[in-house]
């Protein structure tokens, strides 16, 4: 008996098989470079947020660190020393490494958006010590003008803060701004935070 012959068609479907087989791996192939790519800017994006909230805490550890003394109003153009660049900077080290990992400076220097003489009516001298200290109880020079202006030694003033923090791997930077009312001598606001037509 002799063999019957293979049909024609039979000879396509075999190699379709094979064709179907690599279009599939392909497919999977891309499938699993893009779920990977996609993970990778995932980290990426997380890690970049992680990066900037620690720039944001360093500029606001520089804020307080630089409110909670008072070189700022009298020597706002050294009120933060650091031996890391000068005066009005600040090295931070995030992750204990011994090395500077965010860079932060005061710029520009800490200024005084304004500032109100407080009169001496306005203090409460028999219960708060700080308003006792300001008290100003000159006696009136009669015949002299402006002798007795009814002014204590303080004033309110508002101070604007502003740091810029600065990334050093990757350069960086975020800015934050912060806004500061103190009671301040009447010397400093005399020095530091001249009212409009005084001289300083």
């Amino acid at each position: 008996m002799t063999p019957r012959p293979i049909p024609r068609i039979r000879r396509r479907e075999a190699g379709i098989t094979l064709v179907m087989a690599l279009i599939m791996l392909v497919l999977l192939t891309l499938l699993a470079l893009t779920s990977f790519n996609l993970g990778n800017s995932n980290l990426q994006i997380v890690g970049n947020m992680q990066q900037r909230e620690q720039t944001i805490a360093a500029a606001n550890e520089v804020l307080e660190e630089t409110i909670s003394n008072t070189k700022f109003f009298q020597t706002p153009q050294a009120a933060v020393p650091d031996p890391c660049g000068g005066p009005n900077q600040r090295c931070i080290d995030t992750n204990g490494d011994g090395k500077e990992d965010i860079h932060v400076v005061l710029t520009p220097a800490p200024t005084c958006a304004k500032a109100q003489i407080i009169k001496n009516s306005e203090l409460d001298v028999v219960n708060s010590e700080e308003d006792r200290h300001c008290s100003n109880s000159g006696g009136q020079n009669f015949g002299i003008v402006g002798a007795a202006d009814g002014n204590s030694d303080c004033a309110n003033s508002v101070w604007d803060l502003n740091a810029v923090a600065t990334d050093v791997a990757t350069g960086a930077s975020v800015t934050v701004t912060q806004g500061v009312a103190v009671r301040v001598a009447k010397d400093d606001v005399a020095t530091n935070c001249p009212q409009p037509g005084a001289s300083p």
